[in-house]
């Protein structure tokens, strides 16, 4: 059976064995507590290492996130967000997420694994960049989620400030959503910078990471209540 380090050299991606050590740790985890709560539906050892653990990481075959703030918007079992952190131990994170059993999670996991400069914030998105603290503070937000560009994008660029980037890892219908999404993004002062595509290893799975880099500031209205985005997406 391939050891993850294996799996992501074939992405060009190196971790240590120390980091080898806390992604396992990481993978036991979410075993243990997904029997309890609901965290993913994937939990064989390779299916984690490749559609988790890989999978998150593969903004780091393009992007530079040595030193920088990055908030985890809607981070859910911690994807992208922990590993990333784990690969690249300078990174200042903060995870939000509204369910406050997942952040009970993610804190276990931080602590366990030792890692520092990671912060948890129980909020609903859209709450969260209403706070000053947060509203246009990141270098790089990140989000791995369901949710079409245009709808996505009203959630995270607010947290993003002005020369920063929202990093969105999207499926197969990213080209779709970059179409309907190009007006929203524009609105909340991004600009799609680059799209790219990756397969995950020993797989036809192909991924698709889309680049939004923040022009300027987004008007003070946005982010609107959560039923508005998702019946009225911008």
């Amino acid at each position: 059976m391939n050891s993850l380090k294996e799996y992501l050299e074939k992405l060009n991606i190196e971790i240590n064995d120390r980091q080898e050590e806390q992604f396992v740790q990481y993978m036991n985890l979410l075993v243990e507590w997904n029997e309890k709560m609901n965290l993913t539906a994937i939990t064989e050892r390779k299916q984690v290492f490749i559609k988790h653990f890989a999978d998150s990481l593969t903004p780091l075959m393009y992007f530079d996130f040595k030193g920088k703030s990055v908030i985890d918007v809607g981070t859910g079992a911690g994807f992208p967000g922990l590993p990333l952190k784990i690969a690249e131990p300078t990174i200042e994170l903060t995870l939000l997420d509204a369910l406050q059993k997942r952040i009970g999670f993610l804190e276990t996991v931080g602590q366990d694994l030792e890692l520092e400069n990671v912060h948890y914030i129980h909020a609903r998105a859209e709450e969260g960049s209403r706070m000053p603290e947060h509203r246009e503070q990141y270098d790089i937000a990140v989000s791995r989620a369901v949710a079409s560009l245009n709808v996505l994008s009203e959630y995270d660029l607010p947290y993003v400030k002005v020369g920063g980037k929202f990093v969105a890892l999207k499926g197969p219908t990213a080209y779709d959503e970059i179409k309907e999404g190009e007006k929203a993004v524009e609105v909340l002062g991004g600009e799609i910078t680059s799209v790219k595509e990756v397969t995950l290893p020993q797989t036809d799975i192909t991924h698709t990471i889309v680049e939004i880099t923040k022009v300027k500031s987004t008007d003070e209205k946005y982010p609107r209540r959560a039923k508005k985005i998702s019946s009225s997406p911008l």
